[in-house]
């Protein structure tokens, strides 16, 4: 012991007593001093007891599936009801296993991080508890220069222990998984379950609630999505730490441990299966929401106030829909590159783009880029000519049902990829083509024209309209007959609709138009009859929506009703306000003719080859050239429209694979075929019609009827 006497010990005992005294007050000072507030205010209890994770809007289907959100932090808060008991327990013991005996901060940890993390160099994680970590998502860190990280240490702890006296111990867990971020922009263990095992977080399995307790130790490299061996071994991990702290048994560790890794990955916002209509929803919902405010008098916010949007969307027949036009469009996108190639179609549009300076050198270096296709969204080494000429060429459809008795939305695909391609093809203008006379044909029976009416069967030149000849589409006619209305409908004869255009008059027409609110038609020519003008197919859903309401339409809805994160109604759909637009009987009259249309016309192949028993009244529709295809069918429940064409109408068929029959028709047919061998929604939107005989009776009559001296006699023997 002769050291302890020793002058240069006791001068050395002396230095480092100082300096730890030295070492002590300046911790405690600089305590003081963040706790004071120098270096940023704390929250006072006033602000702590207010805290609310920002959570996302939900857009909820009618069959209760989420088809998207709106939101600045993806999250979904749920209760503390609605968290399964293991997964509290991984958290607990994996994160923080002293949570329920602490008091928002470790001491034991803080030791271990300092003896073995940094004295001993091994690394084994932070002292962070679980109230800590809560504080950091709530509240983020701030920049200090080098003194960052203890200031926001201290102040983390001190926040803590504030949290951990005004906060049960399952309220401040419930926070911390409500609010801890699970990687691709997730917050919340709820939407990442949503996420990853596309189900709510009360349905998770034990190795599941394991997965995304190991997520949280590194977002990206425990993804079990892009690093699928990392997650297994850290969800393992999470397993054995459970097994050790006796959440589970020795047994049921190891079993779990071997199971493999199993996801059920769904990302709305990737995938957008209602992308289209997710956008117009969120456009509604902020007209209305504008002037509603909360309890304090604050207006919603549609990205962190929680809200549920309830919308009239079947996703059910949404996905029929979509998976219709992929596999059709699939197909004819070839017939079409072949016909545009036997066309030297690329040739003249390469020539064009040449002549306005666009085929530079700079344009035509390739590039690894995202482009859609039917295969879905994939990289390809494209020069930016080749992605203007893949767009360009390319096929695109457009489906909208709805339900004609309420106007409620059942489905709306805007296009090919809301992500790539975000121009809403359902509002697109373009010409209606023969989808437009039965129009014309209701006006007539309007002013008291009869199905057995008979219109002139030939051709004219109309020198008073530009020499405008117009021709059948299959080019016959004839001189010494004439059409039946009703026939002349049915089968979407061109010449003896001019006859009938001319034979009602415009200006009656024009009422018509006005009625179902078509935009207004600034060039009338008796071409309007054949459907010369541009509409959309909200407007012609719309108009057919009246024939199948028994003359009545009214306006499309998509919302049923709005509430609150704590599911207080904010906004809830009206009952339906009617527009008579034709009598019950011209609504009668045009759809036993196009019945007519489906069972023997221009529909027939709804029957031959989709085999759709259901009572259906349809038309097509082919633009000039073939540039647009459309087809529309309903039921008393029920009005499908669809649309198919390129970007622009100079990409068009040259054949009649681009007609409404060939190239529109089998989507609907696809959907149609779908909703009748689902015994629900056959019930609920395939109805039978409930028209008089009478109606049928009034059609009983010769298609054609021959003129002259010959029909004279033909007639009068009869």
């Amino acid at each position: 012991m002769q050291f302890l006497e020793d002058p240069r010990f006791k001068k050395y005992l002396k230095y480092f007593l100082i300096a730890i005294s030295s070492l002590i007050l300046f911790s405690v000072l600089f305590f003081f001093a963040v706790y004071s507030g120098i270096f940023g205010p704390l929250p006072n209890k006033a602000e702590l007891a207010a805290i609310s994770n920002q959570e996302a809007t939900q857009v909820i289907s009618s069959d209760n599936k989420i088809i998207g959100k709106y939101f600045s932090e993806n999250r979904t808060n749920i209760t503390w009801n609605e968290v399964p008991d293991h997964l509290k327990n991984a958290l607990i013991a994996t994160e923080d296993k002293r949570f329920f005996t602490h008091k928002g901060y470790d001491i034991q940890s803080y030791f271990r991080v300092f003896f073995k993390s940094v004295l001993m160099g091994d690394n084994k994680g932070g002292g962070s508890t679980l109230t800590q970590q809560l504080v950091k998502n709530l509240y983020g860190r701030s920049n200090y220069s080098v003194l960052s990280m203890p200031v926001n240490k201290i102040k983390e702890i001190i926040i803590a222990a504030r949290m951990e006296n005004m906060f049960t111990k399952e309220e401040l867990l419930l926070l911390y998984l409500n609010s801890v971020p699970f990687g691709e922009n997730l917050y919340g263990v709820e939407t990442a379950s949503q996420r990853y095992f596309n189900k709510s977080a009360s349905k998770l399995k034990v190795e599941e609630s394991a997965v995304l307790v190991g997520l949280l130790k590194a977002n990206t490299y425990f993804n079990p999505r892009l690093n699928p061996k990392n997650s297994l071994e850290r969800r393992n991990m999470v397993l054995d730490l459970m097994g050790k702290q006796g959440y589970l048994s020795v047994e049921e560790a190891d079993h779990l441990q071997k199971s493999p890794l199993k996801l059920n990955y769904e990302n709305a916002t990737l995938n957008a299966p209602a992308g289209y209509f997710v956008h117009q929803v969120k456009k509604k919902s902020l007209e209305l929401l504008e002037d509603l405010k909360d309890e304090n008098g604050k207006k919603y916010d549609l990205e962190k106030d929680g809200l549920k949007i309830y919308t009239t969307l079947n996703m059910q027949v949404q996905k029929m829909a979509t998976d219709g036009i992929k596999k059709h469009l699939d197909a004819m996108q070839k017939v079409l590159d072949k016909e545009l190639e036997n066309h030297n179609f690329k040739k003249v549009w390469l020539a064009k783009l040449k002549a306005e300076g666009n085929l530079t050198a700079k344009n035509k270096e390739k590039r690894n880029i995202e482009v859609f296709d039917w295969k879905g969204v994939t990289t390809k080494k494209m020069s930016k000519i080749d992605s203007l000429w893949h767009y360009y060429k390319m096929l695109n459809a457009a489906v909208l049902i709805t339900n004609p008795k309420n106007g409620a939305i059942i489905t709306w695909v805007g296009g090919n990829d809301f992500r790539k391609l975000p121009f809403d093809m359902v509002q697109s203008h373009r010409q209606i083509a023969s989808a437009f006379k039965p129009i014309l044909y209701a006006t007539a029976f309007e002013n008291d024209f009869e199905p057995c009416n008979y219109l002139e069967n030939e051709e004219k030149v109309y020198s008073a309209y530009e020499n405008w000849a117009p021709k059948n589409f299959d080019h016959k006619f004839t001189r010494d007959s004439t059409v039946a209305l009703w026939y002349s409908l049915a089968h979407s004869m061109n010449l003896p609709t001019v006859d009938l255009y001319f034979k009602v008059g415009r200006q009656k027409l024009l009422n018509t138009c006005n009625k179902l609110n078509f935009p207004k038609i600034k060039n009338v020519t008796p071409s309007m009859a054949l459907g010369t003008l541009d509409l959309s197919l909200v407007e012609i859903v719309s108009a057919y929506g009246a024939f199948a309401n028994k003359g009545q339409t009214t306006e499309p809805v998509m919302i049923d009703k709005i509430t609150d994160a704590n599911g207080k109604i904010l906004y809830k759909r009206e009952a339906a306000e009617f527009e008579r637009v034709f009598s019950v009987k011209t609504s009668q009259m045009i759809t036993a003719i196009l019945e007519n249309a489906i069972n023997n016309g221009t529909g027939k192949r709804i029957r031959n080859q989709f085999g759709v028993n259901a009572d259906i009244a349809g038309k097509t529709g082919t633009a000039q050239n073939y540039s647009d295809a459309w087809f529309i069918a309903y039921t008393p429940d029920l009005v499908i429209g669809t649309w198919v064409g390129a970007s622009t109408p100079d990409v068009h068929f040259y054949s009649g694979q681009g007609a409404g029959s060939s190239l529109a028709l089998p989507i609907a047919g696809n959907v149609l075929r779908g909703i009748e061998n689902d015994a629900k929604l056959r019930k609920q939107f395939l109805t039978p019609f409930s028209i008089p005989f009478y109606i049928y009776d009034d059609m009983q009559c010769d298609p054609y009827r021959q003129t002259g001296i010959k029909g004279f006699f033909r007639r009068l023997f009869r």
